[in-house]
């Protein structure tokens, strides 16, 4: 691999630029119109506008990317996350062009990007999932499913991801009332109206395990990642290890990711998400075919680079250690920093004025932004993640205090402050939280 295409924007994009400059590969970035002036653009050895600013003419835009990348001779694409990370045609026209995809085969994408064909394999392969149904499309068969599994269920889009669309449903009367409405937005949002239905877990934690697998008969688990602080079903802060989970239940959890990747003969860095009762029990949720956001957690305590895993296994290699070689040392905390009102969880677009990430030991900010850079509407609001490790959990949530006061962005609004507030929460500091954390108002901060 000697030029790589990153088909993506922002932080992701200034993330793989990085690893790829150690590695000595060069870099192509492709942007849109109203991201002309940020780092990631002027950081790759390339560049390539590939269109107006709305994602559907520029970074959906398949043709342009891989007109832009048979126009500069990149010999790969790597697709980030997010936008077309998890898109099987995608995979499967960047293969057909002869180039190298840095990620699973186009089939294992489009398995385990259609959620009823995911629970489907997860259950032949022995893997636990969740109470649930095949691809519903009439009222009248969803009523009669969610009396067999029981009230209240949980209504999700087939095609869908990213928690879009999700809804709790605990009635007869409910599923009547939300039914339609469901079926709207997973066609709008992912063009297929298919839905279905799975028992509604209370109160539950959410919990992944990291993988990479080379193809060539090894698989491994990279540990897991606490990622239950959610807003909308929206993660906001991530963690290694799992604050509270016993260590027969880890070891149970690292087992069934293992057997998930290897059932679907899984190639690259992968995540596969779990929900976890309060009893311990744990159930598929789904397995992302990509770069997670929070995979600098992993790389914190593994001293580990996904990046340059997943470059390597894109290039045919096989993996150059086993799992006994793997250690998980420390503990480390993801901070996703939007720009977002933290009292409205609206965007909040600008010009940042000022932007100054922390600094110092046990500290790594990933940002796709700097002083002067322009916060459109048109993308996710991400514009960077705070990374914190120390030995213990307890000596990390200092340093993240410190992390966090020190942070100074102005110009736009930011969920620094919730993100402060998060960590004062007394179920958080002891580790005994789920995914109902953010459902409630918080404590004010103590400092």
């Amino acid at each position: 691999m000697k030029k790589l295409l990153i088909a993506n924007r922002g932080e992701i994009a200034c993330r793989i630029i990085r690893t790829c400059r150690e590695l000595g590969i060069q870099t192509v970035a492709v942007y849109s119109e109203a991201d002309q002036d940020l780092p990631f653009v002027r950081e790759a050895d390339e560049a390539v506008w590939i269109g107006p600013a709305p994602v559907a003419q520029s970074y959906l835009n398949m043709e342009a990317i891989l007109e832009a990348a048979k126009k500069t001779g990149a010999d790969a694409v790597h697709p980030g996350y997010g936008l077309l990370s998890e898109n099987g045609e995608f995979a499967r026209k960047v293969e057909k062009t002869g180039l190298t995809f840095v990620g699973p085969p186009a089939n294992v994408i489009t398995q385990m990007g259609d959620k009823v064909t995911a629970r489907q394999r997860m259950m032949e392969a022995g893997v636990p999932v969740i109470p649930g149904t095949e691809g519903v499309q009439h009222l009248e068969e969803a009523i009669q499913h969610a009396k067999e599994i029981g009230w209240p269920v949980m209504l999700k889009a087939s095609a869908g991801g990213g928690g879009i669309g999700m809804q709790v449903v605990k009635s007869e009367e409910a599923l009547k009332q939300s039914f339609a409405s469901a079926q709207g937005r997973a066609q709008a949002y992912f063009g297929d109206s298919t839905l279905y239905m799975e028992r509604f877990v209370e109160s539950p934690r959410h919990v992944e395990v990291q993988i990479i697998a080379d193809g060539k008969g090894k698989t491994l688990h990279l540990f897991e990642r606490e990622c239950s602080i959610q807003r909308r079903n929206q993660k906001v802060l991530e963690e290694s290890p799992s604050p509270s989970i016993r260590q027969e239940t880890r070891e149970a959890l690292y087992r069934a990711a293992v057997k998930a990747a290897e059932a679907v003969g899984y190639v690259g860095a992968g995540t596969v998400e779990f929900l976890v009762d309060a009893n311990e029990r744990f159930y598929f949720l789904e397995m992302n075919t990509r770069l997670q956001v929070e995979h600098p957690v992993t790389e914190m305590v593994t001293s580990l680079d996904l990046v340059a895993l997943q470059l390597e296994v894109a290039e045919g290699k096989a993996l150059s250690f086993d799992q006994s070689d793997v250690r998980s040392m420390g503990h480390a905390m993801e901070y996703r920093i939007y720009a977002e009102d933290p009292e409205r969880f609206l965007p909040s677009p600008g010009t940042l004025e000022v932007f100054h990430p922390p600094q110092g030991e046990g500290i790594r900010v990933d940002a796709g932004v700097e002083t002067g850079s322009k916060v459109t509407p048109y993308y996710d609001p991400m514009i960077a993640k705070c990374v914190v490790y120390a030995e213990t959990r307890e000596e990390t949530i200092i340093r993240s205090k410190k992390a966090l006061d020190a942070f100074a962005i102005s110009g736009i609004k930011s969920n620094v402050p919730l993100l402060k507030k998060i960590l004062d929460q007394p179920e958080f500091i002891q580790g005994q939280y789920n995914t109902l954390l953010l459902s409630k108002p918080l404590q004010s901060n103590k400092r």
